[in-house]
C-alpha cells in the first residue's frame, strides 16, 4: 500500500509549477466529435525536445503504422516550475509547435486549438467542456510551426512481418536465428486513386483494419444496408454494410489483407435491386439465456442456498440462518451487490473443479456492498461494505482465496469510508489449500487491513455458534461485538488447545456466553441471528445521522427519579430513559463493569453517547472495569463525533487494598487521558454525588472541560468523601474534645455543615460550574448545547488512530 512505501500524502513534498501532458494520436474526429483511426507511413518525424520537455514515442520516420495496434504514438510532457497555469500551457504548446509528423493525420491541431483557447487558459473546464467547444475546436487554427524539416531523420523502414499463426511459441522466437517469419508486408495495401467507368462505384473501407470475411460473392446482387464483409479493427470485429444497391463486380481485397481507412473494398456496378426478403430480422428473445450467460450464472448460483438444499437443511437444525439469509436480512432490499461469487477454494492440486465448484464457491465468504437503513438516512449515509463467513463452506474457515476476498473488501471500506458489518463465525485458519506458495502465510494482510479501520468507519461484530482462532480475532477488532446465546468465542478451537498439550474440550466448553459476556468481551447479548441482525441495523443507525421521527419523554417524571433521601436508592437507567427519545436507548456491555453504564440514546433524533455512573453498584464509584469501560467508549463516540452526555452520580474512586490489587492506578488514570484529549463535546449533569477525583473522571478531569456542567438540585459536592475530609481536616479539633460523646456530636455536626456547604445551589453560587437545573429541562440545556455547535468537519483522515479494543 502507499502507506507501507511511505509515500502518504504527508510524506509527498509539496508540488511545484505544472505539468502538462498531450497524447497525439493518429485519429481523425468529426464535426460531432466522433473519432476513427487513421495511419499510413511518417514521411517525416520529429519529436520536440528541451529544457522541461519529455517526448515518449516509438515512431520515426518512415514508420509504416499498423493498422492492428492502437493509434497512441507520442505523449509530449512539459513542466514548468513557475506556478503559473497558462505558463505551461505555453510550454505544452510551443512543444506541439516543433512537433513535426507528415504522412498521417492526426490530432496534432486540435490539440493545438484547445491549448490556445482562451477558457481553456482561464481554467474554466468541466466534464462537457470538449463536447460544447468541438466545432471551434476543430477549425482550423493560426499555428506557427516551430519545426524543421531538415532536422527529420530518415531510418530504412524494417520489414513488417507476423509470425506463424500455427505455431504458438512462434511469437518468443521472432527475430531470432531459425525463428518461424513470415513477410507480412505484401498483406498491407496502400490506398490508390481509382478511376472508375460510368455505372460503376466503390466500397470503401470505413476505417483502417483487417478484412476477415466477406458475407457476398462476385455477381450477387446487394442493396442498401445488406452486409458485405467483417473487418476487424483494434481487436474487435466490425460489419461493413453496403450503402448502394446493384451487383458485386470486383472484389479488390482478400481476407487477412490490411487495409488503410479510404481503401477500395469492391466495385458495385450501380443497379435498382430490391431487398431480399429471405431472412427476416426476427425479435430480440429478452428471456434467452446465452450458452456464456448460463455458465457464468450457474457458476454463481452454486453457493446460493436454492442449489444446496442437503447443506441448507444442515445449517437449520442447528438452529441457525444461512450467510445469505443473514445479508439479506441486513441490507436494504436489492441493494447488496456481491463480490468473488465464483471464487474456489485454493486446493486445485487435490480436488478437481466439479468437486470445488460444487463444494467450495465462495470459498466460505460472502461478501460485497450495500445499503443499511436507506429509507432513514438516504443513499449516501446508508453505505456498507457487509461479508459473512459462509460456515455451509469448509465451515467458514479462512484459506487463500478467502484472505484475498477480504483483503479487497476491506481496502474498497478503507478508500470509500464504508461502516463494515461483519458475520464471523468459522473456524480459523484452514490447513488443507494446496494452490499456495511459501510455509505458514504469516505474511497474510487481512488482519491489518481490518484492524487499520478502526476509528475510521463503524466496525460491527455479530457471531453465532463457534468462532474461533483467526475469525475471532477480526471479530475482537471490532467496534461492537453481537452475540447469539449459542455462540462459542474462542482465540484457539479444540483442536488447537489439545494440540498444545492443554487438554480436550469440546467445542461448548470454549468461550461460552455465560464467560464471554459477564467479562466484557461481547457488548450486545442476543436470542438468535433475527435479533442480531436488528440491533446491528440499531447500533449502525447513531453513526448515520439524526433522523425526524422522534417522540420525547414527559420531563417533568425527571423532576422524581432520584428519592429526597439522600440515601436512597435509585436507579439511573430511569434517568436515562426520562432524558432520551423514547425507544432510543441502546445499552452497550450492560453485564460488565456493571458500575459505569454506557448507552447510545436520541435526544430530538440526534445521536447522544451516554456515560453514567450507576448508584446501584459500589454506590457508583468508579473501579478499574468501569474505568475501561467508560474510557472505551468515550474513544468510540469521539472517533466518529457523537457527542457525550455525562451523568455523575459518583462518591469517588474505588479505595482499598483490594481495588488496588486490580492496578486501579493505572486503570482510573485511563479516564483522565481519554477525556482530556477528545474533541468531541461532553456535556456533564451531576445527578446526586459528586466527589473528588471520580467526579473530575466523569467530567474529563474538570468541571469547566464539558460544554457544560450543570447540576440537579439534588447534587452534593465535595473535594473528597465528606466524612473522611471531616476527619482529615478536624482532627486536631475533634482531639481536643476528650468527652467521646461530646466528640461525636461535634463530628456530625461537622459533617452536616461540610454537607450544607456542597449543595448544589451553593456549589452554582460559587460558579464552580455553570448552574443548578431543574431537572425537566435537562432535554433543553442538551439541546441547546449541541445547536450551538459548528457544523462537523470533513476529515481526510482519521481522528484518533484507532478505538481500543478493550
Amino acid at each position: 500500500t502507499l502507506k507501507q512505501l511511505k509515500l502518504e500524502q504527508e510524506n509527498i513534498p509539496e508540488p511545484k509549477g505544472f505539468a502538462v501532458q498531450s497524447r497525439v494520436n493518429m485519429e481523425v474526429m468529426d464535426s460531432e466529435g466522433e473519432t476513427k483511426p487513421s495511419g499510413g507511413k511518417f514521411i517525416f518525424f520529429d519529436l520536440p525536445s528541451g529544457p522541461g520537455v519529455r517526448s515518449d514515442s516509438y515512431g520515426y520516420s518512415g514508420y509504416e503504422t499498423n493498422p492492428a495496434f492502437d493509434s497512441l504514438i507520442a505523449k509530449v510532457i512539459t513542466h514548468s516550475p513557475e506556478d503559473n497555469f497558462k505558463k505551461a500551457l505555453k510550454r505544452n504548446y510551443r512543444s506541439l509547435c516543433e512537433f513535426k509528423i507528415e504522412g498521417v493525420p492526426t490530432n496534432l491541431d486540435l490539440l493545438k486549438n484547445i491549448l490556445s483557447d482562451i477558457k481553456f487558459k482561464n481554467n474554466e473546464l468541466h466534464t462537457n467542456f470538449l463536447d460544447q467547444n468541438i466545432k471551434n475546436l476543430l477549425s482550423k487554427g493560426k499555428h506557427t510551426n516551430l519545426s524543421d524539416i531538415n532536422r527529420s531523420i530518415k531510418k530504412d523502414v524494417p520489414k513488417r512481418g507476423k509470425i506463424e499463426d500455427l505455431d504458438p511459441l512462434a511469437v518468443l522466437d521472432h527475430g531470432k536465428t531459425g525463428g518461424v517469419f513470415v513477410d507480412e508486408s505484401e498483406n498491407i495495401l496502400q490506398l490508390a486513386s481509382e478511376d472508375l467507368e460510368a455505372g460503376l462505384s466503390s466500397i470503401k473501407a470505413p476505417m483502417q483494419g483487417m478484412i476477415v470475411k466477406f458475407d457476398v460473392k462476385k455477381g450477387e446482387e446487394i442493396w442498401k444496408g445488406k452486409p458485405l464483409l467483417i473487418m476487424e479493427a483494434m481487436k474487435m470485429e466490425h460489419e461493413v454494410l453496403s450503402s448502394i444497391s446493384g451487383i458485386v463486380k470486383e472484389i479488390k481485397v482478400q481476407p487477412q489483407d490490411t487495409v488503410f481507412e479510404g481503401h477500395s473494398l469492391m466495385t458495385i456496378e450501380l443497379a435498382e435491386v430490391t431487398e431480399k426478403a429471405t431472412k427476416k430480422t426476427k425479435d430480440i428473445d429478452l428471456d434467452r439465456i446465452r450458452p456464456d450467460l448460463k455458465e457464468a450464472l450457474e457458476r454463481k448460483g452454486a453457493s446460493h442456498d436454492e442449489n444446496r438444499p442437503e447443506a441448507v437443511k444442515k445449517r437449520y437444525s442447528t438452529g441457525h440462518r444461512t450467510a445469505r439469509e443473514n445479508i439479506e436480512d441486513l441490507c436494504d432490499e436489492g441493494s447488496f451487490v456481491e463480490y468473488g461469487s465464483v471464487v474456489m477454494a485454493a486446493q486445485r492440486r487435490r480436488r478437481s473443479e466439479e468437486d470445488l465448484i460444487k463444494n467450495t464457491t465462495g470459498d466460505g465468504m460472502v461478501c460485497g456492498l450495500g445499503q443499511v437503513n436507506g429509507d432513514i438516512f438516504g443513499e449516501s449515509d446508508s453505505r456498507v461494505m457487509a461479508m459473512s463467513y459462509d460456515y455451509m463452506v469448509l465451515a467458514g474457515t479462512q484459506g487463500k482465496m478467502n484472505h484475498a476476498k477480504k483483503d479487497r473488501m476491506f481496502e474498497i471500506a478503507e478508500q470509500n469510508r464504508l461502516p463494515t458489518i461483519l458475520f464471523a463465525e468459522g473456524g480459523g485458519g484452514r490447513p488443507g489449500d494446496t494452490d499456495t506458495s511459501g510455509v505458514a502465510g504469516l505474511d497474510c494482510l487481512a488482519f491489518t487491513y481490518f484492524a487499520q479501520l478502526s476509528g475510521l468507519v463503524p466496525v460491527i461484530g455479530i457471531t453465532t455458534g463457534r468462532c474461533f482462532a483467526g475469525n475471532a480475532v477480526l471479530l475482537g477488532c471490532c467496534d461492537v461485538i453481537i452475540a447469539t446465546e449459542d455462540s462459542n468465542i474462542g482465540i484457539g478451537g479444540p483442536a488447537m488447545i489439545e494440540g498444545g498439550g492443554l487438554g480436550v474440550f469440546t467445542p461448548d466448553e470454549v468461550g461460552p456466553m455465560d464467560v464471554q459476556v459477564p467479562n466484557g468481551v461481547v457488548d450486545l447479548s442476543v436470542k438468535d441471528e433475527k435479533e442480531a441482525v436488528e440491533v446491528a441495523k440499531k447500533y449502525l443507525s447513531y453513526f448515520q445521522g439524526s433522523t425526524k421521527d422522534w417522540k420525547a419523554p414527559d420531563p417533568r417524571k425527571l423532576r422524581f427519579t432520584v428519592p429526597e433521601n439522600r440515601l436512597r436508592y435509585y436507579d439511573m437507567r430511569e434517568v436515562i430513559e426520562g432524558i432520551a427519545d423514547i425507544g432510543s436507548i441502546l445499552e452497550i456491555r450492560k453485564d460488565w463493569a456493571p458500575g459505569i453504564i454506557t448507552s447510545f440514546i436520541r435526544v430530538e433524533g440526534r445521536s447522544v453517547g451516554v456515560v453514567a455512573n450507576n448508584p446501584g453498584h459500589l454506590s457508583g464509584a468508579i473501579d478499574s472495569p468501569g474505568a475501561d469501560k467508560g474510557s472505551r467508549f468515550i474513544q468510540l463516540c469521539d472517533a466518529f463525533d457523537i457527542p457525550i452526555l455525562s451523568l455523575i452520580d459518583c462518591p469517588g474512586i474505588m479505595v482499598g487494598p483490594e481495588s488496588e490489587k486490580t492496578a486501579l492506578v493505572r486503570h482510573a488514570s485511563r479516564m483522565f487521558v481519554v477525556g482530556a484529549n477528545i474533541e468531541t463535546p461532553l456535556m456533564s449533569v451531576v445527578i446526586r454525588k459528586a466527589y473528588g477525583l471520580g467526579a473530575q473522571a466523569m467530567a474529563g478531569g474538570s468541571f469547566k472541560i464539558p460544554l457544560f456542567t450543570v447540576t440537579w438540585p439534588t447534587g452534593e459536592f465535595g473535594g473528597m468523601g465528606l466524612e473522611g475530609a471531616v476527619k482529615l481536616g478536624y482532627r486536631k479539633e475533634l482531639e481536643a474534645i476528650k468527652d467521646p460523646k461530646k466528640r461525636i456530636e461535634a463530628y456530625e455536626k461537622m459533617v452536616a455543615d461540610s454537607y450544607h456547604r456542597g449543595r448544589a445551589v451553593n456549589m452554582a453560587s460559587h460558579f464552580e460550574l455553570d448552574d443548578v437545573i431543574d431537572p425537566a429541562e435537562t432535554r433543553n440545556w442538551i439541546m441547546g448545547a449541541l445547536k450551538s455547535l459548528p457544523p462537523k468537519k470533513d476529515r481526510a483522515s482519521k481522528k484518533r488512530p484507532n478505538v481500543d479494543t478493550w
